[in-house]
């Protein structure tokens, strides 16, 4: 594993293709700059004197078996390949490959379902039904971002029980919240992301998700459905626009502003739990005592961890 690999180690192993960088030397032999990863990180990797057919499987987003050395370049530990080979990727387990969940898929499957069952109302509960009939295989699959926040697998499904954890929270203090409209909010509210992300493996955007990203693609799946299912006009309406609104502000791509009450919370705790998983990768990689590297999402900033 990455993770383990020190100076002067063997590397050998099986890694998927982050990114390529095609280069040719002064000698005029082309060689290559590749970011490699596996489900414990990411590591660069350089390989000189590239054969032609050695080039062709040098394309981010195919899976290769590495033989090579671990070794210390400017104080960042990097691998000089030696030699690669072609991996079927159907014959690997996609779990070797990306980072995973920090919550075992059980249980946020567990948790999920949990959230689902508790709404009540009728039109809600028939519209989730809908929903992730059709959707639920790659909800629970994909991760929530190609980079920043929850951008592992599961995260998706990840993400939105933590926001209904939240809400959950934020229900018992504010009673005058509607619970059904909220958690329905925070189930439904990234749906467009299975449309918008290519999947669990080298995650890119898709043509639609290029083209009309998540809060429309979401808007629109739901919209269809409610449309097709009599769902309610005003509770199908008030859940678009939960969609449409709940990245808070329009600098962050929000078409319209929240403006009722679930709205409001449910943009807030999408920037909260999306902000915390941010800074929590960051500590992961800070002493304490220490700050972080600079937060390109948060404005670039550092933030102090503090001393247990």
């Amino acid at each position: 594993m990455i993770k383990d690999l020190k100076d002067t180690m063997n590397a050998y192993g099986v890694y998927l293709l982050k990114s390529v960088k095609k280069f040719v030397a002064s000698n005029g032999k082309p060689y290559v700059l590749v970011s490699l990863q596996d489900n414990s990180g990411t590591i660069d990797a350089k390989k000189w004197d590239v054969s032609n057919n050695e080039m062709n499987l040098f394309v981010p987003g195919n899976v290769v078996r590495v033989d090579g050395t671990a070794s210390l370049y400017r104080d960042k530990l990097q691998i000089t390949i030696e030699a690669v080979y072609a991996i079927d990727i159907n014959e690997i387990d996609v779990s070797s490959l990306v980072p995973d969940s920090p919550i075992a898929v059980d249980d946020l499957i567990s948790k999920f379902n949990f959230y689902k069952d508790s709404v009540e109302d009728k039109d809600y509960k028939k519209l989730l039904d809908i929903v992730f009939e059709k959707y639920y295989k790659d909800f629970i699959n994909y991760p929530a971002a190609v980079s920043n926040h929850h951008e592992f697998h599961h995260g998706l499904i990840y993400h939105t029980v933590s926001m209904c954890d939240y809400a959950k929270a934020i229900c018992s203090v504010n009673a005058s919240l509607n619970y059904d409209l909220l958690i329905t909010g925070c189930l439904l509210h990234d749906i467009g992301k299975t449309i918008e992300l290519s999947g669990v493996v080298a995650t890119t955007y898709t043509e639609e998700g290029n083209l009309l990203g998540h809060i429309s693609i979401g808007f629109g799946l739901v919209k269809e459905i409610c449309d097709q299912n009599n769902i309610d006009k005003e509770k199908s309406i008030l859940i678009e626009h939960m969609i449409l609104s709940h990245h808070g502000e329009r600098e962050f791509g929000a078409p319209v502003l929240p403006c009722f009450k679930e709205a409001v919370v449910l943009s807030y705790i999408d920037r909260l739990d999306s902000e915390m998983m941010e800074i929590d990768k960051a500590y992961e990689k800070t002493n304490d005592g220490e700050f972080t590297e600079r937060i390109f999402p948060l404005d670039n900033q550092i933030f102090y961890k503090n001393k247990k």
